[in-house]
């Protein structure tokens, strides 16, 4: 393989990660990134959702032989722990009894991934430097330094722009011609928030599960911490009858979580602090098509599909682009061509689909979890898949502990649902899921499907 000069815009999780699988390939990595070197910075709670690491991120991370350093920081969640608004606690695992997601700080995965690529000596990183602009015809990217104002050009072989939502990169490539962009934010945004270790230094709450406070219209959730804290984010509407317009006042907030979230706000000392302190942050959608120009530019993770947090895939999506493309180049070689627009052909669907997916797991999360209706028929699922492995597949396990293409698993996903809802108008349901019966009758409906 001939050794490429390549620069990669973005030097966040995806953007660290593949500079490590093309060390390994030889080649010379440029790392650029606008931002500090996030390796000297003290991670701060408050500035971003803690991410939920799963099996198609393990094996991004497999195949660039760093996954033993990730799970020093990775903590595993083996299911749902609901909570009421009473309370009461309803525990819903994830998949089989050996499968679990990890919490993970994105701060602290950033930084690990950082120190691994900077073990390469063909890798070279620039921070503070912002990307003005590209030369698609002469692959020149040209940065601005932000701690001197210096004028920075450089021609590379191949760019990749995993310089996120926001991307550099693609915003040069949407004034080309026959270049589709969209984007959308969701009415709701988020709030971080935190659950100390108690006293003597323990979890407060179960540190093997990420706990849900589903309310209908908005939600929190916590995810663990190895100091023994937890990271809260509230999800809430900007604006309307609970949103955050109407949290403006110590009184306002207090009366809000002690009436929504009681059982939490007893175990947040600085709710208030936190609240008022930590960013209200929006929620933003994109889609662009294609992700690569010939042979010189590829988008690569939220740049190319920045998706909402619901299905906890963002990081996962953006490191299977990854493995993915790492595949493309062992099997093509030195024809970048073929390597970029196979990409764009295979990735494509897969963006697509795991932002619709991660909609409609919004609506499960803050709706759906709190049902009795909808955790009987989670029930079913599990006792029919156990049984009919081969036949029938959880959409959640799908998603999360297999490498299904995600375009694939949201079909399967909506014939799912289709046969599940035939058998949940069952008005007997309730006392007869556990049947010969209705496994015979799932059974007959999966043949028909």
């Amino acid at each position: 393989m001939k050794k490429q000069n390549i620069a990669i815009v973005g030097a966040g999780l995806v953007g660290s990660l593949w500079a490590v699988y093309l060390a390994k390939k030889g080649h010379q990595v440029h790392v650029f990134d606008r931002r500090n070197d996030i390796r000297k910075v003290k991670i701060i709670q408050g500035k971003s959702i803690n991410l939920a690491l799963s099996d198609r991120g393990w094996k991004g991370l497999t195949g660039a032989g760093i996954e033993n350093e990730i799970h020093k920081v990775a903590l595993p969640m083996t299911g749902r722990l609901m909570h009421s608004v009473a309370g009461e606690l309803t525990y819903q695992p994830y998949g089989k009894e050996n499968q679990a997601i990890y919490s993970v700080s994105r701060g602290l995965l950033n930084q690990t991934l950082l120190k691994c690529a900077d073990e390469f000596e063909n890798v070279t990183l620039y921070f503070e430097h912002q990307c003005k602009d590209l030369d698609i015809k002469t692959n020149t990217l040209k940065f601005e330094r932000a701690d001197t104002g210096e004028k920075v050009e450089m021609s590379f072989d191949r760019i990749f722009g995993t310089d996120g939502a926001f991307s550099a990169v693609r915003a040069r490539m949407q004034k080309m011609d026959r270049f589709d962009y969209s984007q959308e934010y969701l009415s709701h945004g988020y709030k971080e928030l935190e659950i100390p270790p108690a006293a003597d230094g323990s979890y407060q709450l179960d540190p093997n599960a990420l706990h849900i406070w589903p309310r209908g219209e908005f939600m929190m959730i916590a995810l663990p911490n190895p100091d023994k804290s937890f990271t809260c984010t509230l999800f809430l509407a900007f604006e309307g009858k609970h949103s955050f317009e109407n949290l403006k006042t110590e009184e306002q907030v207090t009366e809000f979580f002690h009436t929504h979230f009681a059982d939490a706000a007893a175990l947040m000392p600085e709710m208030l602090q936190d609240f008022f302190t930590n960013p209200t942050s929006s929620l933003v959608m994109t889609k662009c098509n294609p992700w690569n120009v010939e042979d010189k530019i590829c988008l690569m993770g939220d740049a190319a599909h920045a998706i909402v947090p619901f299905y906890g895939q963002g990081m996962n999506c953006g490191f299977e682009d990854c493995s993915v493309l790492n595949e493309l180049i062992e099997n093509h070689g030195d024809d970048w061509q073929k390597i970029f627009s196979e990409f764009t052909r295979l990735r494509k669907p897969a963006g697509d689909a795991i932002l619709e997916l991660a909609l409609r797991n919004y609506i499960e999360m803050r709706d759906k979890t709190a049902d009795k209706q909808f955790l009987l028929q989670k029930k079913i699922e599990a006792k029919f898949s156990a049984k009919h492995p081969h036949l029938w597949t959880p959409l959640y396990s799908q998603v999360t502990f297999s490498h299904i293409p995600y375009h694939q698993a949201l079909q399967n996903g909506i014939r799912q649902d289709e046969i599940m809802k035939k058998v949940m108008d069952r008005p007997d349901i309730d006392t007869v899921w556990e049947s010969e019966e209705i496994e015979q009758h799932i059974l007959k409906l999966v043949q028909e499907n």
